[in-house]
């Protein structure tokens, strides 16, 4: 599932409540009664620019041009009863009004459209990002899985994690990965290395072969990029890809520089750190015998968790880091969700609910 800070959804534009409309109706009562009972050496008439500029702040052009409209209608009103509205400096208050009322409505306008064109495009991000990194099902096979996706600012749709998860010889493989850098070329990377990921799985690999395909895929879309974009040279991508046996008490994992993942067993926590980790995928055109497989033992009752650098890069006030491997202890649970709900609403208190890079949680159990 894909989760930012917290919030599903999108953020709707702001509309207004009734009782928010009352305060300029109620600004536009006040001044016109006080300014008709008052000497008409004094002037409050100006006092109603405020009713137009406050409605701005929250309503739409329809709302702040009516208030506008009535604004001036008590402008002329008081002109009328104070020495008549063709004196010089009532047809100026008015003017200047109208004027403010009009500039006031079309920033409106031009807001609200701006809003309609940001609302498309975050929906357009979002179809592309359930597209390009899809939920992971609850169950595969004989697989328990959670995830959340949390993205890094309160406006990204779309990044440079990735995860997938296929049904392959006997087992569940599955790959969770980070793109280094931002944006479409890393949105690009990320398309590229999950494309070839699926696209392998009805070919049955060994997995040496198919994180060397992953890594070719990678390299050739980096240099293809470069062509245009110098920074493209010195992307790469941290990648995990392991094979979960449906059958056998254990797991295959190649790591290419990703941090390693966390077994939770019997409410201990062990790093599953492997022998000989692998290059990122991207910075070489490899084949299969550069990736050495590593096994670990993984149990019924056992839960694996998969993360990206975003998790354990997440810092406090203070500028401490995420203290992963703790806070899984402190959490433990026999459900993935369980766990993954645990870490998601900590991980923000943490971070203080502003992350420093996107982030990805996977827990993973074996069902009896």
């Amino acid at each position: 599932m894909r989760v930012r800070h917290g919030l599903t959804g999108f953020r709707r534009p702001w509309r207004p409540s009734t009782g928010l409309i009352t305060i300029p109706l109620a600004i536009i009562a006040a001044v016109t009664v006080i300014d008709i009972n008052i000497p008409e050496a004094i002037h409050l008439g100006p006092f109603l620019v405020a009713a137009p500029a406050i409605t701005a702040s929250f309503a739409g052009p329809g709302v702040t041009a009516a208030i506008g409209a009535l604004a001036v209608a008590a402008q002329v009103l008081i002109g009328q009863l104070h020495g008549g509205l063709m004196t010089a400096n009532h047809l100026a208050q008015v003017a200047a009004l109208f004027l403010i009322s009009v500039l006031v409505t079309v920033f409106c306008y031009v807001r609200d459209r701006r809003e309609r064109e940001l609302e498309e495009i975050r929906t357009v991000a979002t179809t592309a990002q359930r597209v390009l990194v899809r939920p992971l099902p609850r169950r595969v096979g004989g697989l328990r899985i959670a995830s959340r996706y949390l993205a890094a600012e309160s406006e990204a749709q779309i990044g440079g994690d990735l995860y997938a998860a296929v049904p392959c010889c006997g087992a569940t493989r599955v790959v969770v990965g980070d793109v280094r850098g931002r944006g479409l070329p890393a949105v690009d990377e990320a398309a590229s290395i999950l494309g070839a990921f699926r696209g392998s799985a009805y070919r049955e690999l060994p997995l040496p072969e198919i994180v060397a395909h992953l890594g070719n895929v990678a390299y050739w879309s980096t240099r293809h990029r470069a062509d245009g974009d110098p920074e493209a040279e010195e992307s790469f991508t941290t990648a995990l890809v392991l094979d979960i046996h449906d059958d056998d008490p254990f797991i295959a994992l190649v790591n290419c520089g990703h941090p390693p993942p966390l077994l939770l067993r019997d409410g201990k926590v062990r790093t599953l750190e492997a022998d000989e980790p692998a290059l990122p995928l991207g910075l070489t055109a490899p084949s299969a015998s550069d990736y050495k497989v590593e096994t670990f033992s993984f149990e019924l009752g056992d839960l694996l968790l998969l993360y990206t650098d975003g998790v354990i890069e997440a810092r406090d006030r203070s500028g401490a880091f995420y203290p992963l491997a703790d806070r899984v202890t402190a959490g433990s649970a026999a459900a993935p969700d369980a766990l993954v709900r645990h870490l998601h609403a900590d991980l923000l208190r943490h971070a203080g609910g502003n992350l420093g890079d996107d982030a990805v949680i996977i827990a993973i159990a074996k069902s009896s």
